[in-house]
């Protein structure tokens, strides 16, 4: 069976995303469609069709007779998309626990291991290896809305500290090691904290300031 090749809006939007989500395009930076266009030798339709879908996803914004931008970071945006992510991820976790090969294991710590030097290639490599469990959490819809999150999610605003890279990839061996040990609700719990982490770290970058858990029902969020 022939593989479907992406269209070029399609390679667009991917590229786009991946520099605005790596920080290689700054928030608040003009996106000419003309420059753009010339940059991936497409005609305006393809490009227009690529910011479109990125403004769907919230990724840029479209300005009346200003053009487009790279979106700000709105924080309760932000917010409420961590309360979100701790609730599903942690769930699919749980579930991918009983559901993983030994196969799956093995990648998961060859993904562990590989080098992270490079911003991009460890925000790869981040995606894979929860996307690994995330995918074999026995419901596709699930893990389809977990990827829709994460398109969202201001990744930029982690990738540029290398003390948050480290504290990360303690938190993956701790994942790993307790899918290993077949601990669903452990695995479940570690995803919880790895993800209130990664957001403590935006909100500090954000405010200046670790704030409350917003995922604590009694915290008040200004």
């Amino acid at each position: 069976m022939t593989a479907v090749q992406p269209t070029k809006r399609d390679q667009i939007v991917d590229e786009l995303r991946r520099r605005i989500l790596s920080g290689d395009l700054a928030r608040g930076e003009r996106m000419p469609q003309d420059d753009l266009a010339r940059q991936f030798g497409a005609s305006i339709t393809p490009v227009r069709e690529a910011l479109r879908q990125l403004e769907a996803e919230g990724l840029v914004i479209s300005e009346p007779h200003r053009g487009v931008r790279v979106s700000g970071v709105d924080l309760d945006e932000v917010t409420a998309t961590y309360v979100v992510r701790r609730l599903t991820e942690a769930y699919a976790m749980r579930r991918a626990t009983s559901r993983v090969s030994r196969r799956d294991l093995a990648r998961a710590r060859r993904l562990l291991e590989a080098d992270r030097s490079d911003p991009a290639v460890a925000r790869d490599l981040n995606r894979e290896f929860h996307f690994l469990f995330y995918e074999r959490c026995g419901m596709p819809a699930l893990a389809e809305r977990i990827a829709g999150n994460w398109r969202a999610f201001p990744w930029d605003l982690m990738l540029s500290s290398p003390r948050r890279a480290e504290e990360s990839h303690r938190e993956h061996l701790d994942i790993l090691a307790a899918v290993e040990d077949g601990d669903a609700d452990r695995a479940g719990d570690a995803t919880e904290v790895h993800l209130r982490h990664g957001f403590s770290a935006i909100l500090e970058q954000l405010t200046g300031r670790a704030g409350p858990d917003p995922f604590d029902v009694d915290a008040d969020i200004d």
